[in-house]
C-alpha cells in the first residue's frame, strides 16, 4: 500500500469526484483511516466487509491490517476500476458492484465477519437497521455516521438524542462513539461533523419476532415522544400494556431504558404484533 499514489492523486488520475446523489464524502487522510481500522480491530484473520469504499482510503488501511478476506460493496461503478488497482492478485480482495441495501451479506463471506465503513450519509441509518434486524449479524460494526446519527445510536435514557434508533441498536449490541471527525476531514466537506460508532452484538440477541414487536412499540412511543406512554401507546394497549410490562403509564418514552422497551414488546398482544 505504501507504494501507491496518494488518494487525491488517484482520484485526479481517474477524473473522479464525489456524487451528492450518493451521499459521498471521502476520507483521504490515511492516518485517519488507519486509526479507524485500529479502533475496529483486531480482526484476527476474520473477513471484513466495507460498504461504499469510494476511492479506497479505508480499504488501504484494511489491507494493511490483520483482516482476512476484504469484501468491498460499491454501488458507484465509477470506482470499480480504481478499487481494482488495490488488488495484489493474492485473492484477498473481492469487489462487488451492488446496492448494499439489497445485498445478502451471508452470500459475500463465510463465517463471522466485521463491518467497517464510512457509510454514505443518505443510507447510513437504513443500512444499520438492516444489519441490526436482518438475518445476518456481523462480528462487529465500526461505522462512520453524521455526528447527529451517531449520537442517536449511542444515547442513553434521558439524553436528547435517545430514541428509537438507540433502543433498537442497544437491544442488539453494545454501542459507543469511539472517534469524532470535523467536516474539514472530508472531501468534499459535509455541512456537519461526523463520528465513528463501534457496535458489538450482545451474546443473546432478541428473536426476529421480538425485534419486530420492539420496532412497533418504539415507533409508536417515540412518534409522539412528548406524550405520556398511556397516550402514545394507546393504539397498542395504552395503560394496560404499560402495566403488563411493569412500566408507569404516565412515563414518557425518553425515560424508559432498553430493558423496559423489551418488556413492552413482550407484553404486546399477538394481534398487535
Amino acid at each position: 500500500m505504501t507504494d501507491l499514489p496518494s488518494l487525491r492523486e488517484t482520484l485526479d488520475a481517474h477524473g473522479l469526484s464525489a456524487k451528492k446523489s450518493f451521499g459521498q464524502h471521502f476520507l483521504l487522510d490515511l492516518n485517519v483511516t488507519r486509526k479507524i481500522v485500529r479502533l475496529a480491530g483486531p480482526f484476527d484473520g476474520r473477513a471484513v466487509i466495507e460498504v461504499g469504499p469510494g476511492p479506497g482510503g479505508l480499504t488501504r488501511a484494511l489491507l494493511e491490517s490483520d483482516a482476512g478476506p476484504v469484501v468491498l460493496v460499491e454501488k458507484d461503478p465509477r470506482f470499480i476500476p480504481l478499487l481494482a488497482e488495490l488488488d495484489d492478485g493474492a485473492g484477498r480482495l473481492t469487489i462487488v458492484e451492488a446496492d448494499a441495501l439489497k445485498v445478502k451479506e451471508a452470500d459475500l463471506v463465510s463465517g463471522p465477519a466485521h463491518l467497517v465503513s464510512n457509510l454514505p450519509y443518505n443510507v447510513g441509518t437504513a443500512l444499520l437497521i438492516k444489519w441490526l434486524t436482518g438475518p445476518w449479524l456481523p462480528y462487529s460494526l465500526t461505522l462512520m455516521f453524521q455526528k447527529e446519527v451517531a449520537e442517536r445510536v449511542a444515547a442513553g435514557p434521558g439524553e436528547d438524542a435517545y430514541g428509537r434508533l438507540a433502543v433498537i441498536s442497544q437491544a442488539v449490541c453494545t454501542a459507543r462513539i469511539v472517534m469524532h471527525l470535523p467536516a474539514a476531514a472530508f472531501t468534499p466537506p459535509p455541512k456537519v461533523a461526523s463520528a465513528v460508532v463501534h457496535l458489538i452484538p450482545l451474546d443473546e440477541r432478541p428473536s426476529p419476532e421480538r425485534l419486530k414487536k420492539l420496532e412497533r412499540v418504539t415507533a409508536a412511543a417515540f412518534g409522539q415522544r412528548r406524550k405520556m406512554l398511556r397516550s402514545s401507546l394507546k393504539q397498542l394497549g395504552g395503560a394496560t400494556l404499560c402495566e403488563a410490562a411493569g412500566i408507569e403509564p404516565d412515563a414518557r418514552a425518553e425515560t424508559i431504558d432498553v430493558a423496559g422497551f423489551l418488556r413492552l414488546a413482550d407484553a404486546l398482544p399477538k394481534a398487535q404484533a
